[in-house]
């Protein structure tokens, strides 16, 4: 095999990823449909075993294009007089790496982290927490309407992002506004939420909350 052959090898396997994310996250909503639609709860375990395949399917894939690009900067590095079998070197770092496998590799990856993530809010919403809601409804109120309120605007929010570091939410558009005009004064962000210590809010720390924006659309329609 040639440079310029792998070369386009790992560009069709780096397509395939993002088919694989796309999967996820297609995935992802469904089993957030389920939740919302009261479906059997079988259904939404199944939903979970197709996130693992893909999550395993992204390992493989990961370790495939990692193995073919160690050994042609190997190859590079060492300049052998005579060219080795490039697919034989790969293999066996592939295989090397794949025998490292285990099952806490897939509960890391991170779209099925965000898919669990998702999965429990959106229960919390859906099937509640009966302990909260005896105490009393008006705390349970309270407190849901604190929840669907950016930290910022102090609106209800039409788009919330979590921080995946402290948990809190806000309205996308406006920490990300926060975020672009600190760093231009090359400060920090420390999180808007009041009493949290988080003093380090990064715009790669936020993902969509899928779960919170269904239940204020579902409160809008209300």
């Amino acid at each position: 095999i040639s440079f310029s052959a792998i070369d386009s090898a790992l560009s069709s396997l780096k397509n395939c990823q993002s088919y694989i994310s796309s999967g996820m996250d297609v995935a992802t909503q469904v089993a957030l449909d389920l939740v919302e639609s009261c479906n059997d709860e079988e259904d939404v375990n199944n939903m979970e075993k197709v996130m693992l395949e893909y999550a395993t399917m992204d390992r493989e894939l990961n370790h495939y294009i990692k193995a073919f690009e160690e050994t042609i900067n190997q190859v590079k590095r060492e300049k052998p007089e005579n060219l080795p079998d490039l697919e034989k070197l790969a293999q066996e770092k592939f295989l090397e790496m794949e025998s490292k496998n285990s099952d806490s590799d897939l509960q890391r990856n991170e779209k099925y982290m965000y898919f669990k993530d998702q999965l429990k809010e959106m229960k919390k919403q859906y099937h509640g927490n009966d302990t909260i809601e005896e105490i009393d409804d008006d705390i349970a109120v309270t407190r849901s309407q604190m929840n669907v309120i950016c930290p910022i605007t102090q609106m209800t929010m039409k788009r919330p992002v979590r921080n995946k570091i402290c948990g809190h939410t806000y309205e996308e558009d406006a920490i990300l506004e926060m975020i672009q005009t600190k760093k231009q004064k090359k400060k920090q962000v420390r999180c808007p939420k009041m009493g949290c210590s988080h003093v380090d809010v990064k715009a790669s720390d936020l993902v969509p909350d899928e779960a919170l924006k269904r239940m204020i659309d579902s409160q809008n329609k209300q």
